[in-house]
């Protein structure tokens, strides 16, 4: 039961998530000859060479950045490559910045956050408990000393960041930080040192290509014709190497993308832009091609529309999915689903469980014929800190291990395929009285609901425009009420209809035998069609 003192915040309004704006297909690259893979490996390492100082110019610059140094850059990388190659660099340049602009932007804010619930605990007696959701005082002395130390970290880090956001430093690795700090802990990674190599270099390669509309075949960087042929425009110092006029050369693979094929060569073939990114797989030796354009002005079905037929409410949880099919009018249709997911292991295996279990729900989705999927717009970044929940570390792990953001990016990109609209709602309270109000009814002697279920429900009905708190049946006696009134269905517009209804003092039904009611001493207040013989009388004699 929630505490009637504390006050419910305000629940925001569900709305109609947006379908993914990008569009990305890979194909192997099959049959390739030692010379295409020479010529591969030289231009990703110089191309490479040449992103490393372009970044490392842009990250000098800081918030000194203007067009006349972004100008000077690229006529830099110009005079050693070309100017198309000068293009894509510089713009994965500053895309790399904006990345750790943002990084640097959310480490302050966790610090903030830190900081401020460090202050809230010390600042209470040792052992006083918690109250209203907020922690209370550390257990110990020696626990309140050790938080206080920490503290003064957070704020000399606190204070370095700041510095280093205001005067716009930021610090960013071509390859990945993690694959860097690998280096060190070798056996950890379960990695020889030549294979460390060939992976570290390998990630800092550039064989990437910005499309081009209006040029021949979208791109005359990396250019694919429709039949699949591949060619290179290679870069000022290498032009030796060409096979092909103008400088070119033209791998001996061809691709033909099985996923998305037709939409990749209507693009090509009408000459829109499409860019392409060509990447080795150090662990299988196999090379690949990506290929991804943008979609604009796509259709948003309005929300009302997806509610005619009803939704799906799904409830994201660490292990899996709990899903209920809901009607119109918020009814539970059928049985819940559960989709089991496992996100252990690497991070190949981990996307693969995610991919499978979506693709799992949305056949079921299509088959009942529901039009969107109710999901809750989780952010758990202020729960998963170790400063508010420091000795419940199984808690933070659990917390942490919802698939928030990966699994809502995955699910938009393939709801988007599946012409499956997909509604965010507000994940206050949807647990609490998913399962106050909906676990118990529908449990029944064959199936018990689980409290995951019952928050399924909940959300589909908030998706729906529906409160959470459900009308009850009726009494047995054919809807009588000499078993008790059935509880009255608050309407949309009643203040706090979500929260708990006080009890109303007096007969909680119309049908009160003589004498018993509230009104049983005024016989005028009485619905009866006979008046009072005293008020009979006093007409009479007017």
């Amino acid at each position: 039961m929630a505490d009637e003192h504390r006050p419910l915040r305000e629940i925001a309004r569900p709305f109609v998530v947006g379908g993914p704006s990008g569009v990305s297909v890979r194909d192997r690259l099959k049959g390739l000859t030692v010379e295409d893979e020479k010529v591969l490996r030289v231009v990703g390492a110089h191309m490479g060479s040449l992103a490393s100082r372009d970044l490392a110019r842009r990250v000098r610059d800081g918030l000194d950045h203007s067009t006349d140094t972004w100008a000077a850059r690229k006529r830099d990388l110009t005079a050693e490559s070309s100017s198309r190659w000068a293009g894509s660099v510089t713009a994965s340049t500053h895309d790399q910045w904006g990345l750790s602009r943002r990084a640097q932007h959310a480490h302050l804010q966790s610090l903030d956050a830190g900081i401020r619930m460090l202050r809230h605990r010390l600042s209470l007696p040792v052992g006083e408990k918690g109250s209203r959701g907020r922690p209370g005082g550390y257990r110990s002395k020696h626990e309140w000393l050790h938080k206080s130390r920490r503290l003064a970290i957070l704020e000399d880090r606190h204070e370095q960041v700041r510095a280093e956001r205001e005067a716009g430093k930021v610090s960013v690795v071509r390859g990945g930080r993690r694959l860097l700090n690998q280096r060190h802990h070798l056996s950890v990674a379960d990695k020889t040192l030549d294979q460390w190599r060939a992976e570290w270099e390998t990630s800092r390669w550039f064989l990437t290509a910005d499309g081009e509309s209006g040029k021949r075949f979208g791109n005359e960087t990396i250019r694919v014709t429709p039949a699949g042929e591949i060619s290179i425009k290679l870069p000022a110092p290498l032009a030796g190497l060409a096979n092909a006029k103008h400088g070119r050369y033209v791998l001996v693979a061809k691709v033909s993308f099985p996923h998305r094929g037709e939409e990749w060569r209507d693009r090509v073939t009408g000459n829109r832009a499409v860019a392409y990114r060509i990447h080795l797989d150090t662990v299988s030796g196999r090379w690949y091609l990506d290929a991804s354009w943008t979609r604009k002005n796509l259709p948003v079905v309005p929300l009302n529309a997806l509610r005619t037929g009803g939704a799906v409410g799904v409830d994201m949880n660490a292990d899996h999915l709990a899903a209920w099919q809901l009607d119109a009018h918020g009814n539970p249709v059928g049985a819940p689903r559960r989709f089991d997911y496992d996100l252990t292991g690497p991070a190949p295996h981990r996307d693969a469980q995610l991919r499978h279990t979506l693709t799992r729900l949305l056949h079921w989705a299509k088959a009942t014929g529901v039009q969107a999927l109710a999901i809750e717009d989780l952010d758990f970044t202020d729960s998963t800190t170790r400063e508010k929940h420091g000795r419940r570390k199984r808690f933070r792990q659990l917390v942490s291990g919802i698939p928030t953001s990966k699994l809502r990016a995955r699910l938009l990109s393939m709801c988007a395929e599946a012409n499956i609209g997909v509604i965010a709602v507000d994940p206050a309270y949807t647990s609490r009285w998913g399962a106050e109000h909906w676990q118990k009814p529908l449990t029944a002697t064959h199936r018990k609901t689980s409290r995951h279920a019952a928050a399924a429900v909940a959300i589909g009905r908030r998706a729906l425009g529906h409160r959470i708190r459900r009308r009850t049946a009726p009494p047995r006696d054919d809807q009588s009420d000499r078993r008790g009134h059935r509880t009255v269905q608050a309407r949309p517009g009643t203040r706090g209809s979500e929260g708990h209804c006080p009890r109303v003092p007096g007969p909680r039904t119309r049908s009160v035998r003589a004498g018993h009611g509230q009104n049983a001493v005024d016989q005028d207040a009485q619905d009866r069609s006979g008046r009072p013989a005293e008020y009979v009388q006093l007409i009479l004699s007017l």
